[in-house]
């Protein structure tokens, strides 16, 4: 029995089954955010509340659902195993990638065809897709990861805890909905909430409205209505549902009175503060940048993923705590090596450069500001996969560069005239010293012209458009079409963006060299940072 190529099999498994989850997790964080920033629907306008409310949920059970799993794993080595194992044999002619990709598509699909309007009134007409989509999305990846036999043996004795952990996750949201009534009804969370963020307000130098028995809080001249569902009361649900699961998945570990007297109150206390900064922010940018800006942070899903993370990093800590273990510190698994996984350097970059993305939404006064932790971010996991990337053929051609700079110079001469975002953005540039100006305009340059091109082509042509073409014109076609929508997607001017995307996945099928899409991918964003630099426009990007 050949050992090594026993082990071989099972870090290919490995690395499939975290580079598909990886996968799974970008395409959530992209539709979440096309549809935060370009889309408008408020469910209390619609003919089916109840309905559009269930499927706005869809997002925060899909981030529970993952991150629950992931403590899975974690805490069921031989779980991962049986899973890697699983998820060697494929199903067959590709076609749960297909159905895969099918639901997203479908899932895109009224961002499209209501682009800019109101849903609301459309909801009846626009719901089907949703669901088919959520419906296929769903199915094709959990049989995309293994073949629908497979999964008893995965989940094997586990099985119990499997389902009850999975099932935990999928209500977690009802759960926070649970609780959300503190907010009102519990004058001790709402008064201490609003001074604290009062007290961070104050910091700014200018005068701080508060009104907790209304609810209303301020500076300068704005001014919110925090209503429960904005209050980040969940973060409080999220962090003690986490706490119960890594109980009761290391109960025989733990060291139950300490952990409980230490890690649920640090948790509680930790998602309070937390919750404080955010709304605090917030506030500042309602006031000081965006009105609109600031009431879609409200009802963004970065609240979500801010407190899975810090529930997450809050599991970490106990992990790494020896005196909350009944012995010293658990062992852990050795990481797979995937730096020289070419699959993985495709699809990883793009999931970091989605979540940094995320977080720079949430943390800074408006996205761009936050472009310099953007590129540090993209350098070094491109720096982390530099063995799989190297091996790769980057040669330029002149085509491709041609090609590339019509493309940029489209870009530019498209541009609306008059584009509010560009206003906000230049005001606050303004409003950085010399210093600071410069070193955000070169990690700018850098990141726009140097890494965002490699890292969105590794994806969009590298993989996905590779993983749809199956070969003949049909499937060639559908390739093109859907990486190419999803790649308009990232960018607010999505039908220009959708353009570019089909003439470098026609550079991609050229002559089947990635290199192509990426240097034209390069040329077209140098003309467009060259023309921001001239104009001083950075909006242009």
């Amino acid at each position: 029995m050949d050992s090594s190529r026993d082990s071989r099999k099972g870090l290919g498994g490995f690395h499939r089954a975290a580079v598909l989850i990886a996968l799974f997790v970008a395409e959530l964080l992209l539709l979440a955010a096309a549809y935060q920033f370009l889309a408008r629907i408020e469910c209390q306008a619609t003919e089916a509340e109840a309905a559009c409310r269930g499927l706005r949920s869809l997002v925060a059970r899909a981030m529970s659902v993952l991150a629950v799993a992931a403590v899975l794993l974690w805490a069921r080595p031989a779980l991962a195993v049986r899973l890697a194992a699983a998820t060697q044999r494929p199903g067959p002619n590709g076609l749960w990638p297909a159905l895969h990709f099918a639901g997203v598509a479908l899932l895109a699909v009224p961002l499209f065809v209501a682009a800019g309007q109101d849903m609301a009134p459309m909801f009846v007409r626009l719901a089907p897709f949703w669901l088919a989509g959520a419906v296929a999305a769903l199915a094709g990846a959990v049989l995309w990861l293994a073949p629908a036999p497979a999964w008893r043996r995965v989940a094997g004795r586990d099985a119990p805890v499997v389902l009850a952990a999975l099932a935990g996750g999928i209500l977690l949201p009802d759960l926070a909905d649970l609780i959300l009534p503190l907010w009102w009804h519990w004058p001790a969370l709402t008064g201490a909430t609003f001074h604290a963020v009062a007290a961070v307000l104050a910091l700014t130098g200018g005068p701080v409205h508060v009104d907790a028995a209304g609810y209303i809080i301020g500076i300068g001249g704005f001014r919110v209505h925090i209503a429960q569902q904005c209050s980040g009361v969940e973060g409080l649900a999220l962090v003690t549902g986490f706490t119960a699961l890594y109980a009761a998945l290391f109960h025989d570990r733990i060291r139950p009175l300490r952990y409980a007297l230490v890690v649920l109150p640090l948790g509680l206390v930790l998602s309070w503060g937390l919750n404080v900064l955010r709304i605090a922010a917030l506030i500042v940018i309602g006031d000081r940048v965006s009105p609109d800006l600031a009431v879609n942070g409200f009802h963004s899903y970065a609240g979500w993923l801010f407190f899975i993370l810090l529930a997450l990093g809050l599991m970490w800590f106990v992990q790494a705590t020896p005196w909350l273990h009944r012995a010293a510190a658990m062992p852990r698994a050795p990481a797979p090596p995937l730096r020289q996984d070419w699959l993985a350097a495709r699809i990883l970059p793009f999931v970091a450069f989605m979540v940094v993305s995320t977080l720079t939404a949430a943390l800074f006064f408006h996205p761009e500001l936050g472009y310099p932790w953007k590129t540090a971010v993209m350098a070094l996991v491109l720096a982390l996969f530099w063995p799989a990337l190297r091996a790769q053929d980057w040669a330029p051609s002149a085509a491709a560069l041609v090609l590339g700079v019509l493309v940029g110079i489209g870009w530019v001469l498209t541009a609306p005239a008059d584009d509010p975002d560009a206003f906000v953005l230049s005001q606050l540039l303004t409003g950085l010293s010399g210093a600071g100006l410069a070193f955000w305009v070169v990690f700018r340059v850098v990141g726009t012209v140097a890494l965002v091109p490699l890292v969105e082509e590794l994806f969009f042509r590298g993989y996905v458009l590779a993983r749809l073409d199956r070969g003949g014109l049909g499937w060639r076609l559908v390739a093109l079409a859907v990486s190419s929508g999803l790649f308009g997607l990232m960018h607010g001017r999505w039908a220009e963006a959708a353009a570019a995307g089909l003439v470098f996945g026609g550079l991609m099928l050229w002559r089947g060299r990635l290199a192509d899409a990426v240097w034209g991918h390069v040329a077209a964003n140098a003309v467009v940072a060259a023309a921001a630099l001239w104009h001083g426009d950075w909006a242009l990007i």
